[in-house]
């Protein structure tokens, strides 16, 4: 059984996507939100599909859009049991540098309820990877570093810090460099990802993203790592149900 540990799932085809997903031994997907209006949307799911888990939170580029006085609402979503992170969170200095106080300050208030909650974070950093490891150190936290495409020191930092890195699509990219970094990184630190509909892994980068394109990613990952892909999918489903708290017997 595999695990998507990073997906945006729309609510007009879930139960399709889901349906994609199990035929492709992918049985459980933690689905992540970008604003209060995902997070509720995410939340709203989870009865209906048991193996459907949910990460609530603000994405750095919808900051702008966040409301202190909304902020009980998330306090209150986490109250699902099957809400197992906070997330996606974090800085996004690539499109956006000219609210980087913004950013901070919605970042820490998230960091600050997932400590208090003792709740797994899923950070989305792009050009801003020292004030993201500087703020998380301020915070006794751990999780996932979402998309992780940094080199191999940034890497060993976060997993010193008690990291797992996501690993999806990008790894299968003709162009991409990421094979040398993670090829030095021990399978026990890593899990896989999507981030669907985004980073269709190759050689399917025509059509849209889904959970049911895990073992893609994950062949890769063996290829890569000259490892057997049993052994890589029984480790990272390992990592996944370690990091999000998830019960084994949970299953589409």
């Amino acid at each position: 059984m595999f695990v998507d540990t990073h997906c945006h799932i729309s609510l007009d085809n879930v139960e399709e996507y889901a349906s994609n997903a199990k035929s492709a031994n992918v049985h459980i997907m933690i689905s992540a939100s970008e604003d209060l209006k995902s997070s509720l949307e995410n939340v709203s799911l989870l009865d209906k599909f048991p193996s459907l888990f949910a990460c609530v939170g603000v994405h750095p580029l919808n900051v702008n859009e966040y409301d202190d006085n909304t902020f009980y609402q998330f306090e209150n979503l986490i109250k699902n049991k099957s809400v197992k992170a906070i997330g996606e969170i974090g800085l996004d200095y690539y499109y956006s540098k000219d609210n980087k106080e913004l950013q901070q300050k919605v970042f820490r208030k998230f960091l600050k309820l997932a400590e208090d909650n003792d709740l797994p974070v899923v950070i989305h950093s792009r050009e801003a990877t020292q004030d993201t490891i500087n703020i998380l150190k301020e915070y006794n936290v751990v999780g996932v570093i979402h998309c992780f495409s940094g080199s191999l020191e940034v890497a060993m930092e976060y997993i010193k810090m008690g990291f797992f890195l996501g690993i999806g699509g990008v790894l299968t990219f003709k162009n991409s460099k990421l094979y040398e970094v993670i090829k030095n990184v021990d399978l026990e630190y890593i899990v896989l990802e999507t981030d669907s509909p985004f980073l269709t892994p190759e050689p399917y980068r025509k059509f849209k993203n889904e959970s049911k394109y895990i073992p893609v990613i994950a062949e890769s990952l063996a290829k890569y790592k000259n490892i057997d892909l049993n052994i890589v999918r029984d480790i990272t489903t390992k990592n996944a149900f370690h990091i999000f708290d998830i019960d084994d017997n949970s299953m589409i």
